[in-house]
């Protein structure tokens, strides 16, 4: 069976990790790359020697025989390059979050329906050896019916990102779509046996006097059906990077743990453990961990999922889903209000 032919558009830091990524695949063979900035195109052809390098995606688009194309570049040009890759024919990983508003998401999925390709989403955490053992745990019972539930990051500031764009509220849309979006995504996963949630009320605040609208402390709780409910938060006021959920059932309860100096270390600590009655018992967690390892478990996913024509592990409509909670969490922040669904 031939290989999957990808291309990356985009090669600054995060999407140099995912070529790592998807070069690591047996099954996926990385044709080309498209970068717009001529220091970055010089980096990729030296660590890519066999992969063309494009300085415009669009060619690229016209010239190489792709079947998947993985955009990872700054948010606000999310929505036209997915367009463009999906008009292409190329199935898609598209990093989160999928656009800045609903609108462009609603479109974006249903051109992947017209065009019978996939549109998957980059909430890596779903493929995590880690935090998918959460879900697995949850789902067989191991707590019986999760009650409450809190997934929380303590971690150093965001990188500028290329040319500053993580800084610029009408690039980055807001902060909440950056990472707590993430842990939107964690929550309704493991909470999805109470349904969907019926509520957010979100707080945030910072200490930054020339960036007031970029906040670097975040809380959100949802509420689900039947009293159940999830705390979301996030602080960009600390250092390191500690992310920790924590899941309370009838039955039991769930508590992991993943710290590293970086988001993007190989050498990261964690671990994963499980209460039953009186008893807490370490799970273990047999393979790395981490986002830098995440990105090929993700690869792999969708190679799968593009040769059997299922479904990735995270759609476009979940992904429109997480950006939605995001909007609508930030509106709760602006108001001061709870925003019911």
């Amino acid at each position: 069976m031939e290989k999957v032919r990808f291309g990356l558009i985009g090669y600054g830091a995060w999407g140099s990790h995912h070529a790592r990524a998807i070069s690591s695949v047996s099954e996926a063979i990385l044709v080309a790359i498209a970068e717009s900035r001529p220091e970055a195109r010089e980096q990729a052809a030296g660590d890519h020697p066999h992969t063309a390098v494009y300085g415009d995606y669009r060619e690229m688009l016209a010239r190489e025989a792709l079947d998947a194309v993985a955009v990872v570049l700054p948010t606000h040009v999310h929505y036209e390059v997915a367009n463009d890759s999906l008009e292409a024919g190329c199935h898609l990983l598209l990093e989160k979050p999928m656009a800045v508003s609903i609108e462009q998401c609603e479109r974006l999925n249903a051109l992947a329906r017209t065009r019978g390709r996939l549109l998957a989403v980059g909430h890596e955490f779903r493929v995590s050896a880690l935090w998918g053992k959460v879900k697995e745990l949850i789902d067989s019972g191991a707590i019986g019916e999760p009650l409450y539930g809190m997934v929380e990051l303590w971690r150093n500031p965001y990188r500028l990102g290329s040319h500053g764009w993580r800084y610029d509220i009408n690039r980055v849309g807001n902060w909440i779509l950056e990472e707590p979006i993430h842990f939107f995504d964690l929550a309704r996963w493991y909470f999805a046996g109470a349904g969907e949630p019926v509520s957010v009320f979100a707080q945030a605040n910072g200490k930054r006097a020339d960036h007031p609208e970029l906040q670097d402390n975040f809380t959100a709780m949802l509420t689900f059906a039947g009293g159940r409910y999830a705390v979301v938060s996030q602080t960009l006021a600390g250092w390191e990077h500690h992310q920790q959920a924590k899941i309370t059932g009838s039955e039991g309860a769930l508590w992991a743990s993943w710290s590293g100096a970086l988001d993007r270390t190989f050498q990261p600590t964690f671990w994963l453990k499980l209460m039953r009655g009186e008893a807490i018992e370490e799970v273990p967690i047999t393979k790395m961990t981490g986002e830098v390892f995440e990105l090929v478990d993700q690869a792999e996913m969708l190679v799968r999922a593009i040769r059997e024509g299922t479904a990735p592990a995270v759609s476009g409509e979940d992904g429109q889903w997480s950006v939605a909670m995001c909007l609508k969490a930030q509106e709760s922040v602006e108001t001061g209000r709870p925003v019911v669904f």
